[in-house]
C-alpha cells in the first residue's frame, strides 16, 4: 500500500524544500553542525591545492560531507530521543551515544584521508 501525497515533480519540490528546512534548523539549533560545517567551507580550498589529481580532491572533499550527513544524522536522533521523553532512559542514552559515536567515526575518516593524501604528496 502506497502513501497519499504528491507523486513527480510536485513531490521533488517538496522534498527539497523539506530539506532547506531541515539544513536550517540544523544551523539554528546545533553548535556542532554550524561548527562542522565552518571547518569543512575553509577546509574546501585546501582540499583543492592538496590533492593532486580529481580523485584525491574529490575523496578529500567528500569525507567532509560525510561528517556533516553524520551530524545531520546524530541531529535527528537527539531531536526525537528527546521528543519522546526528558527522562533518562537507558536505551535513549544508548541511541544518543551510538549517534555521537557515528559523528566521531566520521571525524576519524577525514583525520585518515586528509593525513594519507598529505603524505602522498609531501613524502
Amino acid at each position: 500500500m502506497s502513501k497519499p501525497g504528491k507523486t513527480g515533480i510536485a513531490r521533488v519540490i517538496d522534498a527539497t524544500r523539506y530539506s532547506k528546512q531541515g539544513l536550517i534548523a540544523a544551523w539554528r539549533h546545533e553548535s556542532a553542525f554550524r561548527q562542522e560545517c565552518t571547518l569543512a567551507l575553509l577546509m574546501l580550498p585546501f582540499a583543492w591545492w592538496l590533492g593532486t589529481t580529481l580523485t584525491e580532491r574529490l575523496l578529500l572533499i567528500l569525507v567532509l560531507f560525510v561528517v556533516l550527513i553524520t551530524e545531520l544524522l546524530n541531529s535527528s536522533i537527539e531531536a526525537v530521543v528527546d521528543r519522546v521523553s526528558d527522562e533518562h532512559h537507558s536505551l535513549a542514552g544508548r541511541a544518543k551515544d551510538m549517534g555521537s559515536a557515528a559523528v566521531f567515526f566520521s571525524l576519524m575518516l577525514v583525520v585518515v584521508v586528509w593525513t594519507a593524501v598529505a603524505l602522498n604528496r609531501f613524502v
